[in-house]
């Protein structure tokens, strides 16, 4: 079980990638997966820099957790995200066999940990992961509010 503290620093971490997204007008979403306590997989959307809709933070962080451990299974890893994650996502946490995810703030739109669906605690599947919800939301939300309201005052002046 993680620490409050160790939860905190992976929320960091998480954000810190966001905040790389932010900087290159990518929607700030960062995330990070975490195995015997060490970061082992980092990533922030690139989607519009790569031309590539699967280019989320959460699938980043997953190849590159893979590569890290040379495996496709991610059991024992837990996800960290600074926003709920998208169907795409969800099913990568579940084929990679992630344990929990981590996430701060919830996605009305998007989200497939409970706000428009909940796949990852499904029962029919061989796989179900533990959700944990609310880490820094508000931090999240203030992001991406500080994104999309600079996207707005640059479409206005333009």
């Amino acid at each position: 079980m993680l620490t409050k503290e160790e939860i905190e620093f992976y929320f960091n971490a998480a954000f810190h990638e966001a905040e790389k997204a932010f900087e290159k007008g990518e929607v700030p979403v960062g995330s990070v997966i975490v195995k015997d306590k060490k970061i082992i997989g980092r990533g922030y959307n690139r989607t519009g820099v790569l031309h590539d809709p699967t280019a989320h933070a959460e699938i980043i962080a997953i190849s590159a957790a893979a590569g890290t451990v040379q495996s496709d299974v991610l059991s024992d890893c837990d996800l960290f995200c600074t926003l709920e994650p998208c169907i795409m996502c969800v099913g990568a946490a579940l084929n990679a066999h992630i344990s929990n995810i981590y996430f701060s703030a919830h996605d009305p739109k998007f989200g497939a940990c409970g706000s428009l669906y909940n796949l990852a605690e499904q029962k029919k599947y061989n796989h179900s992961i533990r959700l944990y919800s609310g880490y820094q939301e508000e931090r999240s939300i203030l992001l991406l509010k500080s994104f999309f309201n600079s996207k707005r005052l640059k479409s206005t002046t333009n």
